[in-house]
């Protein structure tokens, strides 16, 4: 015979695995829509396709700034380093924990986090399929990004200010 305390258990487990389930769906209808209005939005003002290669929008000028700076980040808050403190960004540059050009101290970066990289005159970033992701914004990125001045770019507790 079973016992009552084990069919209680059962029925509760099966309660908070429908649960479960029915805020997934709620969930991924909530992107859906929220994807489906932004796509009529665009279509609605005729903007049409970007003209930049990764869909985002259109990427800024020739990689040096008007008063011939080169592209840099600057540290806005990193464990470890002053803020202010700024990585000039020649051609490549990565970021993460392990033997990259911007090496950060962050429990929450992978070995090698994020890439930065020049495609044409645009910088753009990537990330490296970490495991915490990589935030353009405050937006997770989903492919390659390109970066425009004044951008935040964050990666775990690290945050950096893209600046040309």
């Amino acid at each position: 015979m079973l016992d009552p305390v084990s069919v209680a258990l059962k029925f509760a487990f099966l309660g908070v695995l429908y649960l479960f389930l029915l805020w997934m769906a709620r969930s991924v209808m909530t992107d859906l829509r929220r994807a489906s209005r932004g796509s009529r939005a665009a279509a609605s003002a005729g903007t049409g396709p970007p003209a930049d290669a990764t869909g985002l929008h259109t990427a800024s000028g020739p990689p040096m700034g008007a008063d011939g700076a080169m592209p840099r980040l600057v540290v806005d808050s990193v464990v470890g380093v002053a803020s202010g403190m700024e990585y000039d960004l020649y051609d490549e540059a990565t970021l993460g924990r392990g033997d990259v050009e911007v090496k950060l101290e962050d429990p929450f970066a992978s070995g090698r986090h994020a890439q930065i990289s020049r495609s044409g005159s645009t910088l753009v970033i990537e990330d490296l399929g970490s495991t915490n992701g990589t935030y353009l914004n405050e937006e997770l990125l989903q492919g390659p990004a390109p970066l425009h001045a004044g951008d935040r770019i964050r990666i775990g507790d690290s945050t950096f200010i893209f600046q040309t």
